[in-house]
């Protein structure tokens, strides 16, 4: 009976241990979105900024698909970031659900 209690206590250790480290997965996938979504931004910032250096109506050619670029990296960013955090506050009740089951496990996650 006690190895069994003490195999059981190694499983969670070992479960949570797992969650963890998809956690850590997840923090980098938003760490990727944040990065990803803030590129448009950053180039539209710039065009802006130069603006006064060229006439947006004989540039559209290239403005045009530019834009639509710096669209889809930022739905791309968003769709990362959203799948992240959903991801994150799945783990996050899970380990709560742990802790609350396993009450001598919860004493060393704090």
């Amino acid at each position: 009976m006690e190895s069994q209690a003490n195999r059981s206590g190694c499983d969670v250790f070992s479960e949570v241990q797992l969650l963890l480290a998809e956690k850590r997965t997840s923090l980098s996938t938003l760490r990727t979105g944040i990065a990803v979504f803030a590129l448009p931004l950053s180039v539209l910032g710039l065009l802006v900024a130069t603006s006064r250096y060229y006439d947006p109506m004989q540039a559209m050619e290239f403005l045009l698909p530019l834009l639509g670029l710096c669209a889809l990296l930022a739905l791309l960013g968003a769709y990362l970031i959203t799948h992240a955090l959903r991801h994150i506050r799945h783990q996050n009740g899970v380990i709560r659900r742990i802790k609350q089951e396993y009450s001598a496990v919860a004493e060393f996650m704090d």
